[in-house]
């Protein structure tokens, strides 16, 4: 082989380097999630999400889905509910917890790539020690799978493993050349 030739081989076996890594890093960017979340890495989590625009997204998913009042109750009357003006002055002023927070713990988010509401994951299986352990441990599912792929964004489903209609999607947008950042989670129709 001359020269030319296997410089030539060396191009082309580095732009198929370069593609094969550039369309599996927003993959390679979920698992390096999951694993941080399962893991507590919280330095590793905060370089992985763009926590304002996750909770932008999540709080209007989740505002979307609470019923509109149909008029505000008019407030109770000294001469018609005299129990019911004290108990509105001793309950507590301090507003609610947003439902958002839940979701963006390090614990939330492990059982979100997980495919699970926040609360409701079952304990984490032991880590395999063997070798033929590990292999059923990477064969068995549910897996991500990539539902949109795009140059600057994608959309990687998780089905919950006891509910395949139950669909968690994580949008990832990409900043950099092989930067990804988790920026929008899609909750299943009935959990929103």
């Amino acid at each position: 082989m001359t020269f030319q030739k296997r410089l030539w081989d060396l191009v082309v076996l580095a732009i198929f380097v370069f593609a094969a890594a550039f369309a599996t890093a927003p993959w390679f960017a979920f698992r390096a999630l999951k694993a941080a979340a399962q893991y507590e890495d919280v330095q590793a989590i905060s370089e992985l999400v763009d926590f304002p625009a996750v909770r932008r997204s999540l709080t209007s998913e989740l505002n979307d889905a609470e019923p509109a009042a149909v008029a505000p109750a008019e407030p109770p009357s000294i001469w018609r509910d005299p129990l019911g003006v004290f108990k509105r002055a001793i309950e507590p002023i301090a507003p609610r917890e947003p439902k958002v927070d839940r979701y963006l713990t390090v614990a939330g988010l492990s059982a979100l790539t997980r495919g699970y509401p926040p609360g409701m994951a079952p304990t984490a299986a032991a880590k395999p020690v063997t070798a033929m352990d590990k292999a059923k441990a990477a064969v068995t599912g549910p897996h991500a799978a990539i539902a949109y792929w795009d140059p600057n964004r994608v959309r990687i489903a998780v089905k919950r493993p006891d509910a395949a209609d139950k669909t968690t999607v994580f949008t990832f947008q990409r900043g950099k050349l092989f930067e990804w950042k988790l920026v929008h989670v899609r909750l299943p129709q009935d959990e929103r």
